[in-house]
């Protein structure tokens, strides 16, 4: 199948390789040229070179604003009938916009975000939380299924981009109940890893404790989901839930946190480093296994 990857920055690049590495025709674009190259894909010089003849289309960029930048010079050049898998998480707002511009110009829109962050992208391990027209569903679960681990469908619409505000309030407020539980520990005096060790396959459990937990132990903080990028999905959330005359104080009181973390210097590491905002140091000294308990 002849597909245009548009983006493909550390979610995009892993993506365009697993397509082409399944051999699909495929061919990237990326604002940054050399972020496009060596992914067995052939890379275009502009938006609309890369979408002509493409029978897929994909676009995993920043936000609503890059997406929309770039498909206004896109679009002009993609045939009617072509499906647009839209994998960015843009919000709802942004969603029902996008999904409009392509209906204007016959293009068969696919409203899919990504559940999972870097690491999954590398294993062919995300899931697309997919919507759309139900003709196009077989071609593109075809696509989708070459660098997922599934594909959930949801029927009609912009719902993937719901589900997935809904997904990551999950994520956001775990990650900081379980960095504030780590920064609580050690206040009391008790060793962090016993706090791991305490919910270790019990039914209050969570893996996701446990992966964030041992970077936050670590002190470090490579980004598979980064600060800001969480930050602004955060906002994503919130205004979708004030649209929907919905109240979220939890997910309100970690977005402060966020911002606090980001205002000491942490905005490019993983959002595990929302820790510094209840933690009693900045992230300038490390005191991995702190805590005296006993």
């Amino acid at each position: 199948m002849r597909i245009a990857v548009l983006g493909t920055g550390v979610m995009g690049a892993p993506i365009a390789r697993h397509l082409a590495a399944a051999g699909h025709e495929v061919r990237a674009w990326n604002r940054t040229r050399g972020k496009a190259e060596g992914l067995g894909a052939e890379v275009a010089a502009s938006p609309a070179e890369a979408v002509t003849g493409a029978e897929v289309v994909l676009t995993i960029l920043t936000d609503g604003p890059a997406v929309d930048e770039t498909m206004q010079r896109a679009l002009p050049a993609m045939a009617a009938g072509t499906i647009w898998g839209q994998l960015s998480t843009v919000g709802v707002s942004w969603a029902d916009r996008l999904a409009a511009q392509a209906a204007e110009r016959g293009v068969l829109f696919v409203d899919a975000p990504v559940m999972g962050s870097q690491p999954a992208a590398e294993q062919g391990a995300i899931l697309p939380l997919a919507s759309g027209p139900e003709e196009v569903r077989d071609r593109i679960t075809e696509v989708f299924e070459t660098f997922s681990r599934g594909v959930l469908w949801l029927g009609g619409g912009q719902l993937g981009s719901r589900l997935k505000l809904v997904a990551n309030h999950w994520i956001f407020v775990a990650v900081d109940n379980a960095a504030e539980c780590i920064a609580f520990a050690e206040a009391l005096g008790v060793q962090p890893q016993h706090f791991l060790e305490t919910i270790a396959g019990a039914p209050f459990d969570m893996q996701y404790a446990h992966w964030k937990g041992e970077m936050i132990l670590k002190r470090e903080f490579p980004p598979a989901f980064a600060l800001t990028l969480a930050r602004k999905d955060a906002g994503l959330m919130l205004a979708a839930a004030a649209e929907a005359a919905f109240e979220l104080p939890l997910l309100a009181t970690t977005a402060q946190r966020f911002d606090e973390a980001i205002g000491l210097g942490h905005g490019d590491e993983d959002l595990a480093a929302v820790y510094y905002a209840s933690s009693r140091l900045d992230g300038s000294e490390a005191r991995p296994g702190a805590g005296s308990e006993g």
